[in-house]
């Protein structure tokens, strides 16, 4: 156990010992008790609770663990030469070697590495065991991969007695001790900070971004901080002047939503440090759908379109609202006999947009109109991942940008006035013979 007890809330001096957990009261630039350097403070330490965790170097620190005389070794997990790196130590990163490099080029830069190849099975188990000790911590951890997750630590105080930055640093001693790894841990107060934060500062990284310094901190940053921005976006952005955060915060929504259609959106809200996403659980959610069941069995277009149009909505509301997308439309029908028929169209990016999921459902749809009735029909995505690389902007289909963006302004009226505040065309005064739509988690 280590001695540590909630602190004041207020107090930008007040911290504590990221390595026995004892509370600082004064500026000292060692821990008043043990003498470590690692300290944390911060204004607002004890005010944030969302959490990004990511394992350093996992498959290397895993080997390492496993060969005490690799530790002091530069270590490469990957292919034979021909392939790539999975994972380097950082003792090889110092030497320029980099994940996804060809194998012949980080040995290359490091000829003197010794190369594993991976053993997936093992870093599993041992992915298992770090995310049973999150789960400890709080039910709502949202996994990203093997080896990372986000945590809300928000009702952790009163089960811990402790404060979520102290629960946090103590849960990173732990996977120490216990587990024989290392963790960094990124703490804010949205899911795009805390990802940022934990960044900083590899390995055994713990580093805070609060609400009062984001606006300022990110205006510093590359546009490439931001989620989804890669290297041919990063080129566009260019092309346009744009290569620091700080000149999208000089940019109104709508003139970046025309620029460069819902990624316009992400850039307005991002640069800001605005992301209401919240934790999700692990609850192997396949897809998110949502279908009606009529009163009287339909067969015209005239009537099922309008139907498609307001269930693409409400997947996409529900889309939006968890920060999550999908690659595949599926559509479902159940004809008047009760036969199910599904079809499905695979995107080449994900989507949250309505009126992709929409476009594509019409598509689908136009070749089940043969006169035939149905008494039910669905629509949803499937092949699920975070919105960060969903719906890059189309700059060939100006008439898709121009709908994304019309889209844009429409989840912004109905935030403010409610959900039936603007109607399309399609929706406005049809579809009234049906049951309201209910979306389903398959």
């Amino acid at each position: 156990m280590f001695a540590a007890m909630p602190a004041p809330v207020n107090d930008p001096n007040h911290g504590f010992c990221r390595d026995c957990l004892t509370q600082q009261r004064d500026l000292a630039k060692r821990c008043i008790q043990c003498g470590s350097p690692r300290l944390a403070r911060h204004p607002e330490l004890y005010r944030l609770h969302l959490a990004h965790i990511d394992c350093d170097a996992f498959y290397a620190a895993v080997e390492k663990r496993d060969n005490p005389e690799l530790k002091d070794k530069p270590l490469i997990i990957g292919g034979g030469k021909r392939g790539v790196v999975s994972t380097a130590c950082y003792i090889a990163r110092i030497n320029g070697v980099r994940s996804a490099m060809p194998m012949f080029k980080a040995l290359e830069a490091c000829p003197d590495a010794v190369v594993i190849s991976p053993n997936m099975e093992k870093y599993v188990k041992v992915g298992r065991e770090v995310r049973a000790m999150m789960q400890a911590l709080t039910p709502l951890v949202e996994p990203l991969s093997i080896d990372e997750a986000f945590l809300d630590l928000s009702g952790t105080e009163r089960l811990h007695g402790l404060p979520p930055a102290l629960v946090l640093a103590r849960f990173a001693l732990a996977v120490e001790k216990e587990i024989g790894i290392t963790v960094s841990a990124g703490l804010s107060y949205c899911k795009f900070l805390a990802k940022v934060a934990s960044d900083f500062r590899k390995p055994r990284g713990f580093s805070v971004i609060g609400e009062a310094e984001a606006v300022g901190f990110l205006a510093e940053q590359p546009v490439t901080l931001i989620w989804g921005v890669g290297k041919a976006f990063a080129a566009v952005l260019e092309r346009d002047g744009i290569r620091m955060i700080g000149q999208l915060q000089t940019l109104e929504r709508n003139e970046l939503m025309r620029r460069y259609g819902t990624m316009g959106d992400r850039l307005f809200h991002l640069s800001r440090g605005m992301d209401q996403r919240v934790v999700l659980p692990d609850q192997d959610a396949k897809s998110v759908s949502a279908e009606t069941t009529f009163d009287t069995d339909l067969a015209s277009a005239a009537d099922l379109v309008p139907i498609l149009r307001a269930l693409s909505e409400k997947v996409s509301a529900r889309l939006k609202k968890a920060g999550i997308a999908g690659r595949t439309v599926v559509l479902k029908l159940k004809t008047q006999d009760f036969k199910i028929r599904t079809r499905n169209r695979q995107l080449g990016d994900p989507t949250r947009l309505a009126d992709r999921i929409f476009q594509t459902g019409l598509q689908l749809l136009s070749k089940e109109t043969d006169g035939t009735k149905f008494r039910l029909l669905g629509i949803g995505v499937s092949d699920l991942s975070d919105d960060a690389r969903a719906d890059p902007p189309d700059l060939v289909d100006v008439q898709a940008r121009k709908r994304a963006m019309a889209e844009g302004a429409i989840d912004t009226l109905r935030d403010k006035f409610g959900r039936h505040a603007v109607e399309t065309g399609y929706t406005f005064g049809k579809g009234r013979s049906v049951h309201p739509p209910e979306p389903l988690d398959d």
